[in-house]
């Protein structure tokens, strides 16, 4: 019974952890390009009480043995990286990639930082920079008296400048990969940061090297899906429930037997 409680008691905490999860996950059902989380439990140490395998009393091998548990943890959260839908902006510097790849963002630090959110915008100089001011790298300068800006899907950035009648290309748009993108780190702000557990950026143009292509005028909407959510939430309430039920039960039959004379 005193196992009971402690067994009970990981399980009500690894439930807690997962509502908090899916509480991060619908609070950023509308951020642009957010990639939902997702929860991986084990379960753990067992108490071998008899080895399966081993000899019994009668000299033959017990089939099953006895093993106890003792409950659950957290083992890893991890980002689902699924494409999310695309939201249409009509602003001709709003991108969304259609596939594998991040943006590549320099930060004041003067490290990189690596998102999914294309809403960009220009700075006083015309430099394509975030919402947060960061500029997008390699820098790209929208020339003045630009009159319509072109990003084809394979990244290559062509302007019409005043009264000219032909565009001039103006630059190109670099996107990075990642080996493992579930071993990136999450800085807010919707910026992910490299790790030794993601492996070296695979930098490359979009369409190349297995990395996703541009979509000019749209944005990349949050892959969190809301019904899915609340199904893991009623799961998860009712999970939390049962273990505090296996406490309350275990702590009934402690009382009684102590109440044994």
């Amino acid at each position: 019974m005193f196992r009971a409680l402690t067994t009970a008691a990981t399980g009500m905490d690894a439930q807690q952890t997962r509502m908090d999860v899916i509480a991060n996950n619908l609070a950023n059902v509308n951020t642009t390009g957010f990639k939902k989380d997702d929860t991986h439990f084990e379960d753990l140490i067992y108490q071998i009480i008899r080895t399966p395998g081993g000899q019994n009393q009668q000299g033959t091998i017990t089939p099953t043995g006895l093993q106890v548990g003792h409950g659950t943890r957290l083992a890893a959260i991890f980002k689902s990286f699924s494409q999310g839908a695309t939201l249409q902006t009509q602003n001709p510097l709003d991108m969304a990639i259609e596939g594998r790849g991040f943006f590549r963002i320099e930060l004041p630090s003067g490290q990189f930082a690596y998102t999914r959110d294309g809403t960009f915008k220009t700075d006083p100089n015309g430099q394509v920079v975030t919402s947060m001011g960061e500029p997008l790298d390699p820098p790209l300068t929208i020339p003045p008296d630009t009159t319509q800006v072109i990003i084809s899907k394979s990244g290559v950035v062509s302007a019409y400048i005043g009264q000219s009648p032909t565009s001039t290309e103006i630059g190109r748009i670099e996107l990075s990969d990642f080996p493992n993108p579930g071993g990136l780190e999450n800085l807010g702000h919707n910026y992910l940061a490299q790790t030794e557990a993601s492996g070296e950026p695979i930098s490359g143009y979009p369409g190349d090297r297995g990395i996703g292509n541009l979509s000019q005028g749209y944005l990349e909407e949050s892959n969190v899906k809301v019904v899915e959510e609340m199904i893991n939430l009623i799961f998860s309430q009712r999970a939390y429930e049962v273990n505090s039920k296996v406490i309350q039960t275990a702590d009934a039959m402690l009382q009684k037997a102590t109440n044994i004379r």
